[in-house]
C-alpha cells in the first residue's frame, strides 16, 4: 500500500470519527430540547390528576352538617305532630261541649217547667208543699246541672243588653230608673261553661 493510499484511509476513518461525535451532540441535543416538554407534561398530568382525597376533618365536618340537616328535620316533625295532638284535643273536648250543650238545651224546658209549678204554688199559698215534694226534685236536677257548668241568667232589673237578652215587648217602666231595664223575664236565659246556650227572653221598661 502507498502512502498515499494510508493517508486517504486515515482521513476517512477521522471524517467517520467526526460525524460520529456530531451526530452525538446533535442526538444529546434534540434530548436536552426534549426535556422542557416532557417536564410540562408531566406537570400537566399532575394539574389534570384527580382531586385529593377529602380529609378526615373535612369528612368530620359533613357528617356534623348533616346531622344539623337531620336534628332540624326531626325537630320539625315534632312540632307538627304536637300542634296536631293539640288540635285533635280541642276539637275532641269542642265535641264533647257540643254534645252536652245539645243534652242541656233538651232539659231546659224541663226546668221552665218547674219554674212555672213553683210560681203558681206560690200564688195559691201552696209553696211549702211543693218544696217538700217536686221542690226536692227539681234541687236534686238543677244542682246536677250546675255541676255540669249550667248557669241561670240573673235578668230581672238589669239593663237590657242583645248579646245575652232577646226582647219580646216593651212596657212602660213602673219607675223612671227602670227605663231600658228589664221588668220581667218571661223564659230564663242559660249559659254552659260561660257560653250562652240560650238567650233571656224579656219585657223592657220604655
Amino acid at each position: 500500500m502507498s502512502e498515499k493510499d494510508n493517508k486517504d484511509q486515515k482521513h476517512t476513518t477521522d471524517e467517520g470519527m467526526n460525524y460520529s461525535e456530531e451526530e452525538q451532540k446533535n442526538q444529546s441535543a434534540e434530548e436536552a430540547a426534549a426535556e422542557p416538554g416532557t417536564q410540562e407534561n408531566a406537570g400537566s398530568a399532575e394539574e389534570q390528576s384527580p382531586e385529593a382525597e377529602p380529609t378526615a376533618e373535612d369528612k368530620l365536618k359533613a357528617l356534623q352538617q348533616e346531622h344539623e340537616e337531620l336534628k332540624d328535620k326531626y325537630l320539625r316533625k315534632v312540632a307538627e305532630f304536637d300542634n296536631y295532638r293539640r288540635r285533635m284535643t280541642r276539637e275532641k273536648m269542642d265535641m264533647m261541649k257540643s254534645a252536652a250543650q245539645d243534652t242541656m238545651s233538651a232539659l231546659l224546658p224541663v226546668l221552665d217547667d218547674f219554674d212555672r209549678a213553683r210560681k203558681a204554688a206560690e200564688q195559691n199559698d201552696k209553696g211549702q208543699l211543693f218544696e217538700e215534694g217536686i221542690g226536692l226534685v227539681y234541687k236534686k236536677l238543677y244542682t246536677t246541672l250546675q255541676q255540669k257548668g249550667l248557669e241561670p241568667m240573673e235578668s230581672e232589673g238589669q239593663p237590657f243588653d242583645p248579646e245575652l237578652h232577646e226582647a219580646l215587648t216593651e212596657t212602660p217602666a213602673p219607675s223612671e230608673d227602670m227605663k231600658g231595664k228589664i221588668v220581667d223575664v218571661i223564659e230564663k236565659g242559660y249559659s254552659l261553661n260561660g257560653k250562652i246556650i240560650r238567650h233571656a227572653k224579656v219585657v223592657v221598661g220604655k
